[in-house]
């Protein structure tokens, strides 16, 4: 993901590039040139980029097409996915439209070139266009429609307008690819999350009533306060509408597990918190603070007579998060810790929250084993990561 960012944004400097060098060689310019053009270019190219994100469709194509439009400096443009118009913008927006049949305005192609029409015919009376340049957007090697570019004037188009529209072109078909990608690991979020929910319905909700049950005769209140608890972080954690939470969120529920896990433990359970406010706003996936705190205490609490502490720490990397959840029991085998990293193991949740963690953010990020006492597993995630936000 990060090296098509990349990409993506060296194509904004060449298509900037090529779309300031047509501007300046324009007729008619006289004050200040330059820095108007390169200006002009760079908002145009920068401003395509939030919409086409989202992917190809008639939504997304319709608020681009005009900034398109001032980076190539065409007389229209049109975004097509092969078939049908998707957006239109400029001359003869009057009756080429959206949702309109792309042989109306040019012939069909296929293949993966670009095509210079330099005569085009309209149905229509009056309409200004007269030759188009048509560049494919090819997405994994395939073709998945194109940019349109259209001319006032018959006959051949400049070589730099070809370059501006190839280039623009290929700007596009990045921006399609970055949302498939996206979409891609949103899926993968979404069915890892839904296997971790497998291995928390069975495990924790039966310690959880068992812990309720207790207290129904000897303390009933607590044992209502208890429940609520419980159906609050089942509520949360079975929410199918979230797939990313703020940190203060998960942290939130997070305390809802402790107190029904301290309510089996009681004094043998010891919890400290410490974490940044300025991390607080920062966006996890959903269930990914959770399995490591219970992992903490089924480690390093459970298997103890004499109980143990568990705590969480928020730390500020300026643009990074670093979450760390520690208990001070036995510790763990490095190898073994590996192997839950990897997914292999008693149970999925570290693993899980691993692949949850890179498949959001990147390889740069994740979980790994810390120093120390004890075990002590660290979470690094950014700040901020466009495109992710919580529910």
């Amino acid at each position: 993901m990060d090296v098509v960012l990349g990409v993506v944004l060296g194509m904004v400097l060449a298509t900037s590039l090529a779309a300031a060098w047509r501007l300046l060689r324009a007729p008619r310019r006289v004050l200040d040139p330059g820095g108007a053009a390169m200006q002009a270019a760079v908002h145009a190219a920068t401003a395509i980029l939030p919409h086409l994100r989202r992917g190809l469709s008639a939504e997304s194509a319709a608020p681009a097409v005009a900034h398109l439009r001032v980076l190539t400096g065409a007389s229209a443009v049109a975004l097509t996915d092969g078939g049908v118009l998707l957006a239109f913008d400029g001359a003869g927006d009057d009756h080429h439209r959206a949702g309109d049949p792309v042989a109306g305005l040019i012939r069909a192609h296929r293949d993966a070139r670009v095509h210079i029409e330099s005569r085009l015919t309209c149905e229509h009376p009056g309409c200004p266009l007269r030759s188009a340049i048509v560049a494919p957007l090819t997405v994994q090697e395939r073709r998945v429609g194109a940019l349109v570019a259209l001319y006032d004037r018959p006959g051949r188009v400049r070589l730099e307008e070809s370059r501006v529209v190839t280039e623009a072109a290929a700007l596009v078909a990045a921006m399609i690819e970055l949302s498939e990608l996206d979409a891609q690991g949103e899926r993968l979020a979404r069915a890892e999350l839904l296997a971790l929910r497998a291995q928390i319905s069975p495990h924790f909700i039966y310690n959880a009533l068992a812990a309720v049950a207790a207290f129904i005769h000897s303390r009933p209140e607590e044992a209502r306060e208890l429940l609520s608890e419980f159906a609050e972080f089942i509520r949360y954690a079975f929410a199918r509408e979230r797939t990313y939470v703020t940190l203060a969120d998960e942290l939130r529920y997070v305390e809802k597990y402790l107190r029904l896990e301290q309510a089996r433990f009681g004094d043998r359970l010891r919890v400290r918190v410490r974490v940044d406010p300025d991390v607080l706003q920062a966006v996890v996936p959903v269930l990914s603070l959770q399995p490591l705190v219970e992992n903490a205490v089924r480690h390093g609490v459970e298997s103890r007579s004499e109980g143990g502490r568990v705590e969480i720490e928020g730390i500020d990397l300026g643009s990074d998060v670093e979450l760390r959840v520690s208990d001070d029991g036995a510790g763990i085998d490095p190898a073994l810790a590996a192997a839950a990293l990897e997914g292999r193991g008693g149970g999925i949740g570290i693993g899980n929250v691993h692949g949850r963690l890179r498949s959001t953010f990147g390889e740069g990020y994740g979980l790994e084993l810390g120093d120390g006492p004890g075990t002590t597993f660290v979470m690094t995630l950014p700040k901020f990561r466009a495109g992710v936000r919580a529910a």
